[in-house]
């Protein structure tokens, strides 16, 4: 799938990124996590497990969006084929499981045209896959779509509370082993990682990474098979994070795709999706009216960007804190007045993080926060709203309804949290097909870069994606808009000094 450029270099190939600007990133590691801190009081539900950002974070037991009590683990359970190589809640599950994957293709127009283009090619095959990513509708597209593509894959989830059993259960159905089920624990979190890496008759030679836990567990548990990858693609901000401080360590020993910095994948996923789902996060979980309610939003990256302007067309009153100066002027021109945190925590209805950093509200600003303040994460990394630090014995947690708990105060103050500090909009709510299919279009052509490219083309180093591909991605897509692109003359092309097949930016343009 590879073309090249007028000047003879291979547009699929990727841009080397350098790490310097980068935060460091979380570091853990597998395994359950130990008990901290004191003994802690709970009204009508106990406290909830989460794989936490640290194996020494804190964890406790009982969930908001707990559903049965028998961990599926100690459930056998066989598909309509007779095989048991899967762990899910109820593989009978699937049909209703299947139905909305349908629904989903339908809205999924570019990964769908991928599938139809590649599939006689198969340009997969012999991929074997180990897939960590959030378990939906939609990320099961993709999943079908790499297996029509001739890969092997084995699944599990990078978020707790985000997987849909349904789905789970159909693509278990399906002949796929998957491993995830809504409301893990942290010990069943690494198990159904590590099940998705160490099998009977299984040499994983790709990872498809959303926050780097199953590249994790690779480099820590398998380094022998780890040296043994075709390539990494990584999706987040916390994932492309953890790859930096592996390649600067010197222990990246395998070429690594960064998708959550290509063009298309930070635009349309974190800018355009987020802007929609943030409201439906907070409608379904709160049944909030906007209108005239005050709103912080800790970040103003494309995440930020999108949750700012949808809760300014409600009526909210939206105030934005920033660390980069860039991106605080940014805020300033869009009309948010940026301010500390500090500022404005008494007197604030809604606190949304969107930063991918860590204790951005802590405890501190949440002792101060007023009586029925909704305090949410639309960011990647679990570790921005310091949740720990509420687990103590002087609070007490109470479960309203799924994914929703009341923190009370001694002095009888209640905080509305939303998943517990883990991303709201894929824990609380759905994400729009038309973007998802935008985002896997553009990990499954990075998989294939990785998995055919010659010998030598990639280091053992973290590359940005081609131009040429978030171009050929975004051409997938807009015949569903009925769109009609212009094209370029000879001479204008000429004159332009570009190719009349692009790409039609320079590497450095900023869209």
């Amino acid at each position: 799938m590879a073309a090249l450029t007028t000047d003879g270099a291979n547009v699929m190939d990727g841009t080397k990124m350098t790490g310097k600007e980068l935060h460091t990133s979380r570091t853990e590691s597998p395994g359950p996590a130990k008990m901290v801190g004191t003994k802690k009081k709970y009204r009508s539900r106990s406290a909830s497990a989460s794989s936490l950002d640290s194996a020494s974070s804190g964890s406790y037991t009982g969930s908001s969006s707990e559903e049965d009590d028998a961990s599926p683990r100690e459930v056998i359970q066989k598909n309509s084929g007779g095989s048991s190589d899967f762990c899910v809640r109820k593989i009978n599950q699937h049909s209703y499981g299947r139905r909305e994957i349908e629904i989903a293709e339908q809205e999924m127009p570019g990964i769908m045209a991928l599938r139809h283009k590649a599939k006689e090619d198969r340009p997969l095959k012999g991929a074997k896959i180990v897939v960590c990513t959030h378990i939906n509708a939609q990320t099961a597209v993709l999943v079908e779509t790499l297996v029509t593509l001739g890969a092997q894959v084995r699944w599990a989830a990078c978020n707790i509370y985000s997987t849909q059993n349904e789905v789970a259960a159909a693509l278990a159905e399906a002949g796929v082993p998957v491993f995830a089920w809504r409301g893990e624990n942290e010990e069943d979190f690494w198990w159904c990682i590590d099940k998705t890496i160490s099998a009977e008759s299984w040499q994983p030679n790709m990872i498809l990474d959303d926050g780097g836990d199953a590249t994790h567990v690779m480099v820590k548990k398998y380094p022998a098979v780890f040296k043994l990858m075709r390539g990494i693609v990584e999706e987040s901000v916390t994932g492309v994070h953890r790859l930096y401080q592996l390649s600067q360590s010197n222990k990246l020993s395998v070429p690594a795709m960064n998708v959550n910095d290509s063009v298309i994948k930070t635009k349309y996923d974190n800018l355009y999706s987020c802007r929609e789902s943030i409201l439906d996060s907070l409608k379904r979980t709160t049944d909030i009216m906007f209108g005239g309610k005050q709103v912080v939003v800790c970040g103003y990256g494309q995440v930020g960007k999108g949750c700012c302007q949808s809760l300014k067309n409600m009526g909210c009153v939206v105030f934005v804190t920033e660390i980069d100066p860039i991106c605080a002027l940014q805020a300033c021109m869009d009309g948010f007045q940026v301010v500390k945190l500090s500022e404005v925590v008494q007197k604030v209805d809604i606190v949304i993080t969107a930063t991918g950093n860590k204790n951005v509200v802590t405890r501190d600003n949440m002792d101060k926060m007023k009586n029925g303040c909704i305090v949410c994460n639309m960011g990647h990394s679990n570790t921005e709203i310091d949740v720990l630090s509420l687990k103590t014995a002087d609070l007490t947690w109470e479960k309203v309804r799924s994914q929703v708990d009341h923190v009370i105060w001694p002095s009888g103050k209640r905080m509305v949290l939303l998943a517990e500090g883990r991303r709201v909009n894929l824990s609380c709510s759905s994400v729009p097909s038309f973007v998802v299919s935008i985002t896997a279009a553009t990990q499954a052509l990075a998989l294939i870069e990785l998995f055919n490219a010659p010998s030598g083309r990639y280091k053992a180093d973290v590359y940005l994606m081609p131009k040429l591909m978030d171009e050929f991605v975004s051409s997938l897509h807009i015949s569903a808009f009925e769109a009609h692109l212009t094209e370029l003359s000879e001479e204008q092309a000429k004159y332009m000094g570009l190719s009349k097949t692009g790409p039609f930016k320079p590497n450095y343009y900023r869209y």
